[in-house]
């Protein structure tokens, strides 16, 4: 019996997008780098809180916020909000990670690639177009146009109402257990991808499949199809 889901949907940021650029782009603005996952857990935890009073905030505006109270707090820079621009700029214009690619093409052999990201649609088509795999996906979806963030469950039925598919020929990938989290609650299959080896956290429901990269988790989606 075929097990591969029909729609593989993939969060964006870190997931797909390597961060690691982020801690130069801090420290050539005179910030100390370890800052830059600082920022980026407290832009999640912001739009997070956001989320359970109802409001569906704009992801830049958030970032761009963070950014400029860190600067004001660890900076004397003449111009930050030009610090910002820069910062941001950075940000746009991630690669991805190595197996990104390969893991990608690898997917698209066996299902419908999608993304559903709580920021822009913009970004993840740049970042899709810049490593030459824009076109294995059929829809950059967003929260944007959801009613809630990820990890509400609007998020994720969003995109199965938008795909026209049940959820349970969905599989949400993500590198995030909070994204995992909501995707089971949602009722979608889902797929850890855990790069550096970390442990799941127990209070969270478990991933159908967890695999190193992308490559692998095509690989195992394979041996199941």
């Amino acid at each position: 019996m075929r097990t591969t889901p029909a729609v593989i949907i993939f969060d964006v940021n870190e997931t797909l997008s390597d961060m690691g650029a982020m801690g130069g782009s801090f420290e050539r603005e005179g910030l100390p780098p370890v800052l830059a996952r600082a920022w980026f857990a407290e832009l999640l935890r912001d739009g997070f809180a956001l989320t359970s009073t109802g409001k569906n905030p704009a992801f830049a505006d958030l970032a761009a916020d963070g950014l400029r109270r860190l600067i004001a707090e660890h900076s004397s820079h003449p111009d930050p909000d030009r610090q910002v621009e820069r910062i941001l700029g950075v940000f746009k214009k991630l690669e991805m990670h190595g197996d990104a690619a390969p893991g990608i093409r690898g997917l698209g052999r066996l299902a419908q690639l999608v993304t559903l990201s709580n920021g822009a649609p913009s970004v993840a088509d740049s970042l899709l177009s810049r490593a030459g795999v824009r076109d294995q996906f059929s829809q950059l979806l967003s929260v944007e146009d959801a009613l809630l963030w990820k990890p509400a469950r609007e998020a994720y039925d969003y995109a199965a109402q938008t795909l026209d598919r049940p959820v349970e020929q969905l599989m949400l990938v993500a590198v995030h257990p909070w994204d995992i989290q909501g995707a089971h609650s949602a009722g979608l299959r889902t797929a850890w991808i855990n790069r550096r080896g970390s442990a799941y956290p127990s209070y969270f429901a478990a991933p159908d499949i967890e695999a190193a990269d992308l490559v692998e988790l095509a690989e195992k989606l394979q041996q199941t199809s």
